[in-house]
């Protein structure tokens, strides 16, 4: 028979090359945010750093605080986009992964 311990111990060493693997892809993806219907946009990696910036040139004659807004607006759809792209892929490892009764993951 198989020790459940050393069968888990190996778990975790698969889970954690693909958790790895998983942090490279999302590191390298590139996720739009956007406010104002598309007039101001946002790339974001996935690692929540904010790689492009677009602003249509209508909003340029708007007021200050509009376009402040529009801005903070589409960055946080960025965030949260990420954020949902995360926990999917995390998603996708742990379902593979059979911890004990009352185990969680850290991610």
């Amino acid at each position: 028979m198989k020790n459940p311990l050393a069968a888990l111990m190996q778990q975790a060493q698969e889970i954690q090359e693909k958790f790895k693997q998983a942090q490279e892809e999302l590191a390298k993806a590139e996720i739009q945010g956007e406010a104002g219907g598309g007039l101001v946009r946002v790339i974001m990696n996935g690692r929540r750093e904010v790689q492009r910036l677009f602003i249509d040139q209508a909003l340029l004659k708007e007021d200050k605080e509009i376009l402040e807004d529009l801005v903070a607006a589409a960055v946080n759809d960025a965030v949260r986009k990420v954020a949902k792209l995360k926990e999917e892929k995390m998603a996708e490892l742990a379902g593979g992964f059979q911890l004990p009764g009352g185990i969680k993951l850290p991610f």
